[in-house]
């Protein structure tokens, strides 16, 4: 019987069975999170910082770490920022004002999503159907901290999206 293994994971129980260097979900959850297409991580719509931070933690690879690059200039640019998890992507805004920024994993890239990007100065690169939304796919090791904070600065002082 060399080389046969128990069948059990090798791996630590806080990693088991997660695919391409997500992490577990927080502890005390019990659940491991799903990783859909391109390594979006699959989190149930809910308010507040904990579904954002669980979502943040389940981004594969070095993803992660922009994630929480990301969630930590922008709590600390707009004090008393508003967050919630829908369709898979975090959303932060202001009360009453609306939400002003999303972002969702793709396989190669984080997509930064202004939702009123096109009044943004300079206006983000990227652009579809909607006449309002703006967008920069951010690569691995592109994060640019103070264009990124000017956005985010300007995107919080306007008036939001009121979509759910």
């Amino acid at each position: 019987m060399a080389g046969k293994t128990s069948g059990k994971s090798t791996k630590p129980a806080a990693t088991a069975g997660v695919k391409d260097g997500a992490t577990a979900a927080p502890k005390g959850t019990g659940k491991k999170p799903v990783l859909l297409s391109g390594g979006n991580p699959q989190i149930a719509k809910a308010d507040g910082d904990a579904p954002v931070q669980a979502y943040i933690a389940a981004m594969p690879g070095w993803k992660s770490e922009l994630g929480r690059s990301l969630d930590e200039l922008i709590v600390r640019t707009v004090p008393g920022v508003r967050k919630a998890v829908r369709w898979n992507s975090p959303f932060y805004g202001i009360e009453e004002q609306g939400w002003f920024l999303s972002y969702h994993v793709f396989t190669r890239y984080v997509k930064v999503t202004f939702l009123q990007g096109a009044a943004l100065k300079p206006v983000p690169p990227g652009s579809g159907k909607d006449k309002d939304s703006r967008w920069i796919d951010i690569y691995e090791g592109e994060f640019d901290t103070e264009q990124l904070a000017k956005w985010i600065r300007q995107a919080a002082s306007m008036p939001g999206w009121h979509g759910f």
